[in-house]
């Protein structure tokens, strides 16, 4: 197992139980929303609504910061399209203006887990900022969704360096369900997102940063997503990662897959 493979393990590990009760919790978050029963001590606050997409925080432990939650849902585009443009590191640095690197730097080839290096520009007047992470996904035939799973770790191959801020507080899960089947059109998307972006800014305006961010960022997704197809340089050509004939489906939540792919 490479560096963070075990956190990261046992996010995956909750299987599809835990893609089951993020839409569970979704669904009770919008019947209370429907109903106005939201109030200052309900654990996700509603913070973000427009058409496809909502956003609830909740205060992340002890700490200034918060948790957030986003449900989306897109009709024109594919599971599968949303999905590989996650995975793909290449073409991430041609839609994505603000990210300066993104390399791997250790892969587990039995387990399908790789650690990456990201840095990425942060607004005027902060410095960028350096991420260094577990990821990896999983693909659930039976259960019909996608999770890619990311959280901040430590490895010796890539040290903190002077000329970026190092992010240590990280954690993204993305549970996709498609409409019918991964290659049509249709989906519904949960994102679970913290970070601690390591700034001496007032902690509203750390937090506003976040909440217009996130947004805007799942946008961009969504636009590379739709543009994924025509994008047919070499670099960016990866395998149909929903392949039955890739992933078995007798394969769970949390088991290893011998040869499995992820970034």
């Amino acid at each position: 197992m490479c560096a963070g493979e075990v956190e990261v393990h046992n996010v995956l590990n909750h299987g599809e139980r835990g893609c089951a009760s993020d839409f569970e919790m979704i669904q009770k978050l919008e019947k209370l929303e429907s109903a106005d029963h939201v109030t200052s001590n309900a654990p996700w606050d509603i913070i973000f609504k427009h058409n496809h997409l909502k956003v609830w925080r909740r205060p992340l432990n002890n700490t200034y910061l918060y948790e957030y939650k986003a449900y989306g849902c897109y009709m024109d585009i594919s599971a599968k399209s949303f999905f590989q443009v996650q995975l793909d590191l290449e073409y991430r640095q041609v839609w994505d203006k603000y990210a300066i690197k993104l390399d791997v730097v250790d892969r587990d080839n039995e387990t399908g887990s790789e650690v990456i290096h990201w840095v990425t520009h942060y607004p005027f007047p902060m410095y960028s900022r350096d991420y260094v992470f577990a990821r990896r996904y999983k693909i659930d035939h039976a259960n019909n969704v996608m999770t890619v799973v990311s959280k901040a770790v430590d490895h010796p191959k890539v040290p903190a360096s002077k000329n970026h801020v190092r992010v240590s507080s990280y954690f993204s899960q993305m549970v996709i369900r498609p409409h019918r089947s991964f290659e049509e059109n249709g989906f519904d998307y949960i994102l679970t997102y913290h970070d601690d972006p390591q700034t001496s800014f007032p902690s509203s305006c750390v937090n506003w940063m976040t909440e217009s961010g996130m947004p805007d960022f799942l946008e961009k997704l969504h636009q590379a997503a739709k543009q994924y197809d025509s994008y047919n340089t070499p670099q960016a050509m990866i395998r149909d990662l929903t392949s039955s004939s890739i992933v078995s489906e007798n394969q769970r939540f949390g088991q290893p897959s011998p040869g499995q792919y992820s970034m």
